[in-house]
Formats: structure tokens, sequence, C-alpha cells
């Protein structure tokens, strides 16, 4: 791949990596909760998840799910269990959001934040959509190339933890301001409920 082409990739990767979606959801809920390094562990996870999806789309996955209709809805409840399930959680966790002292109530550890967070990325088939319909233009129609689908994989995956990065960094100052008790429980239910709204309409998704 030329360093032109691969130029083109990341200014047409932008959007679908910064665009809202639970990914994005899970990074700003992890920044409130539990602070920049959370939500850069999570970042982690998501990133990896997007590599192995990459490399999936570059073996058939990508177009298993686009032409099998239970490949994708088994994956697609799967996914919006998941989220639903995140969301019920937030939602009845009453320490979510605690900005009383400097270290975050009930943190959790980073595998788990990792876990979490490449759970929520592998199991999104919007995501897998979406980059099977990206890598293809910038892939050779003769085969898989182990190092091109690699740069291709890694660089979209960088361009989405650059973007919860941000967010971790710019989330914890907006941490700082939510010192009422009465704005942190609209966060957690807002949080909450956007999670659920997320797995609700992943369940209802078409391709």
């Amino acid at each position: 791949m030329s360093f032109d082409l691969w130029l083109v990739f990341v200014a047409v990767s932008l959007l679908p990596a910064i665009s809202p979606g639970p990914g994005v959801m899970l990074a700003i809920s992890n920044t409130l909760r539990f602070g920049r390094n959370a939500t850069l562990a999570s970042a982690t996870g998501n990133a990896a998840g997007l590599v192995v999806i990459g490399y999936a789309v570059a073996f058939g996955f990508g177009a298993l799910m686009a032409t099998s209709a239970l490949a994708f809805t088994v994956l697609k409840f799967i996914g919006a269990a998941y989220l639903i399930y995140l969301g019920l959680k937030v939602w009845r966790d009453k320490s979510s959001f605690q900005v009383a002292s400097s270290i975050p109530a009930n943190r959790k550890s980073s595998r788990k934040l990792f876990l979490e967070a490449f759970l929520v990325s592998v199991t999104n088939p919007k995501a897998i959509l979406v980059i099977t319909a990206l890598f293809p233009q910038f892939m050779r129609a003769d085969g898989v190339d182990m190092l091109e689908i690699s740069i291709l994989s890694i660089t979209y995956a960088a361009l989405c933890f650059a973007n919860h990065a941000l967010i971790a960094f710019a989330g914890n100052h907006l941490r700082k301001l939510l010192t009422s008790a009465r704005r942190m429980r609209w966060v957690r239910r807002v949080t909450g409920g956007l999670f659920v709204g997320f797995g609700t309409a992943l369940a209802t998704a078409t391709r």
C-alpha cells in the first residue's frame, strides 16, 4: 500500500471512527465513572476488537455477515443483550459516577475494562459491516496481503483509540464539574438509558 493511498484511507475512516456508537458511549461512561486511565484501558480493548474484526473481514467473515441472515441475527442479539445488560447495570448502580473522592468508587480492574470493551467491539455487527464496506476498497484484488490488512486494521483501530483517548482527557475535566448528587443521578440514568437504547436499536436493526 502506497503512502498516498494510506492517507486516503485515513481520511475516509475518520468519520466512522469518531461517529457515536456503543464504543464511544462506553468510553464516556468509563471516563465519568472511573477516570482517565480506566477509559484508556477500555479504549485498548475496543481497538483490539477492531483489529480482530479487520482480520476476520479479510478472511471472509464480513462477507458471511453480509450474506447470512442467521449469522447476522445471532451476533446482533448477542451484542444487543450485552449492551442492555451494561445499561441496566449502570442505571441500578447507585455508586456509579460518584465524585466525592479523587479515586472513583468500585473501580474495575484494567483487565475487566479491556474485556468489556473488547466484547462490545466484536459483538457489534454494524462495526463489522462498516469495516466490510470500507476495507475491500483499499485491498488488493488478487488475494489477502497480511501486511496490507495489518496496516488497515491497526490504522482504523488507532483512529478509534485516539477518539476514545480524547474523550478520556476531556471527560476527566467534565467529571470534576459533576459534583451534585442530583446531576450524577441524572447522568447515571441517561447513560444507562442510552446503553439500553443502543442495545434495543441493535436488536431491531436490519442489514
